[in-house]
This record gives structure tokens, sequence and C-alpha cells, in this order.
């Protein structure tokens, strides 16, 4: 029996024992790490009032032409706009050349280009639906309007947008942006 080790039945199963020492301690070290960390992830979730939020309906019956209501969605303000003729005819005669950013920036269609008509919420025009968040900073602007475009104005920074919440002076880098939004019935927007 030269060359051969003998190896007793006590010291083949020491290795397997370590193993199982092995084994167990890290899977013991994964469920701790893993309840450590599970209320860090679990925190980043919305909270209750904001799952409440994420879809809301608008009553929009007794906005007048020519006039807008200011809701908050999400935490954030939202422009419900109900434009005049005027104010759509002016929309849709500039030329896209004319904008600082060409892109929609409505999440109801993508990646379109800024004409009046993929920024307004229904075929007509008459309304405009956006989020009410300057899109340089994050202040909200003045509606009514306001600026020399005769849309919305930003006095924080002096960015000024058209008659369909387009960018067209300021430092401002994009058009206000159009939330997921439909009309549900004649007189209900539901948001989200």
């Amino acid at each position: 029996m030269e060359g051969r080790i003998l190896v007793s039945h006590a010291e083949e199963n020491a290795g397997t024992r370590r193993d199982f020492l092995y084994y167990a301690t890290a899977g013991a070290a994964t469920v701790a790490v893993g309840a450590a960390v599970w209320p860090l992830v679990n925190q980043m979730n919305p909270s209750a009032d904001v799952q409440a939020l994420s879809s809301i309906f608008v009553d929009v019956a007794d906005v007048a032409v020519g006039t807008q209501i200011t809701v908050k969605w999400l935490g954030k303000p939202v422009f419900i706009r109900r434009r005049t003729e005027e104010e759509i005819a002016i929309a849709r005669d500039t030329p896209l050349n004319d904008l600082m950013d060409t892109d929609a920036r409505n999440a109801n269609m993508g990646e379109v280009p800024a004409t009046d008509q993929n920024r307004s919420l229904d075929e007509t025009g008459e309304w405009l639906v956006m989020m009410g968040v300057c899109t340089h900073l994050g202040c909200v602007p003045l509606g009514n309007g306001a600026g020399d475009f005769g849309g919305w104005f930003c006095p924080c920074h002096g960015s000024h947008y058209d008659t369909a919440g387009r960018i067209r002076r300021g430092p401002a880098p994009e058009n206000l942006h159009i939330p997921v939004a439909a009309f549900v019935d004649e007189t209900t927007i539901q948001l989200g």
C-alpha cells in the first residue's frame, strides 16, 4: 500500500461539515443583508397619497373660452386652457423653424413635431393641457397672455412661451410638457 494515503472516515466528513458551515453562513448573511436593504428600497416606492392621485378627473364644464384653470397632479401644477380662436390661429400660423424646440413634448404621442395640432388635446385645438413647470429651473410660469408671445411667461429667468406652450425666447430648453391626458366625456379630462 505504498503511495496510498489512508483517510479516515472522520476526515472525509470534516470537509463536508466545513462546506456546509460555509454555505449556511453565506446564506444567513444574504438573508440578513436582504432584510436590512429592503426598507431602504421600499421607501423609494410612491407613497399611498401619490399612488391615489396617479390618475385624476377634472371637470372643465365651467372653463370659459379664453381662460384657464390650474390643477395639482402628482404634486405639480397642470394648466388646462380653453383657447380662443385667435390663440389657436396664432399658434397654428407659427412656422416650425421659428421654434427653439421642435419636439411637441407630448406624452400622448411620443416624438412628433411641435405643431399646434400635436400639442392640443382635441382636434379643434380649443383645449391645451400642459405641465405648469418651466423647463429651465422648474418655476411656475404666469399665464393668461403673459410674455411676448401671448402665452406664458416665467419671470424668474425670462422664458417666454407662445399660445401653444412652446418656448420662444429665454433660457428654457424645452416646450412645456404635455402630460398623458384625454377627454373621457364632453366635460371631463382624465390626467394620467
